[in-house]
């Protein structure tokens, strides 16, 4: 890992560190969630101290997007098992994802993400297309009723389109490969409806084989995304 990636985990780790801080100036700035204004969760769902609850409804839901900065994702590329090539350099990249709040500190998350890379070294085009599809679960704690750090783990499968071209021919591949991730973050809640989210993860994709040669795909990536909160039943 890069001294710029070691700087950034540092400053992460101590915003995470320094939420309840953030937590307690957020309550004596704005409040936090009236439980006459928006109501409370009975005892058969959800307790009254999640936030995002509405008078007749329980925002437990929520769908949104992330891009997500790929810090030093690496390209391993072998052949017949030796170390050749390390195709490795900073991009960004896309995602979707919906979720539920399954209780006051456990939520679970589909997200579907690409990125991708394009590149000539040695003599040799690169071409990767990554698409990862990942069931992610959190741990989550809020602070001030609008501040959360939360850690999880996600497993899911990815898609990886790729296409070798060098001195030693053309080669083109599409392979499915079991893939994790682990990651950290805090989530901001800026109304009823609306969060931001900011986060780090350590993502495997997988391998891409091709003819007598194997690419090994991880990165480790910065994301930022919002997410608009719903309910789909009413109570």
């Amino acid at each position: 890992m890069g001294e710029k990636m070691k700087k950034i985990s540092v400053i992460f780790l101590a915003t995470l560190l320094a939420t309840p801080t953030f937590a307690e100036l957020y309550d004596e700035d704005y409040g936090t969630y009236d439980d006459e204004e928006y109501g409370t969760y009975d005892d058969e769902s959800y307790s009254s101290s999640n936030p995002t609850q509405s008078t007749g409804h329980a925002r437990d839901t929520y769908a949104g997007f992330r891009i997500h900065r790929n810090e030093y994702i690496t390209y391993r590329y072998s052949i017949n098992g030796d170390h050749l090539t390390t195709v490795r350099d900073n991009n960004f990249g896309l995602g979707l994802n919906i979720g539920n709040r399954l209780t006051d500190n456990i939520k679970i998350e589909f997200e579907t993400l690409y990125t991708g890379k394009h590149a000539t070294q040695h003599a040799t085009d690169f071409n990767y297309d990554v698409w990862s599809n990942m069931l992610n679960v959190y741990m989550y704690k809020t602070y001030g009723g609008a501040v959360e750090p939360y850690l999880g783990l996600g497993l899911g499968l990815t898609g990886i389109w790729s296409n070798i071209d060098g001195t030693l021919g053309n080669y083109d591949a599409v392979d499915f490969d079991l893939s994790f991730a682990v990651m950290g973050g805090v989530n901001f809640a800026l109304n009823e409806y609306i969060d931001l989210n900011l986060g780090l993860r350590y993502i495997d994709y997988g391998d891409a084989k091709h003819k007598n040669s194997t690419t090994k795909i991880d990165a480790t990536e910065i994301y930022i995304g919002a997410a608009y909160k719903f309910s789909i039943f009413k109570k």
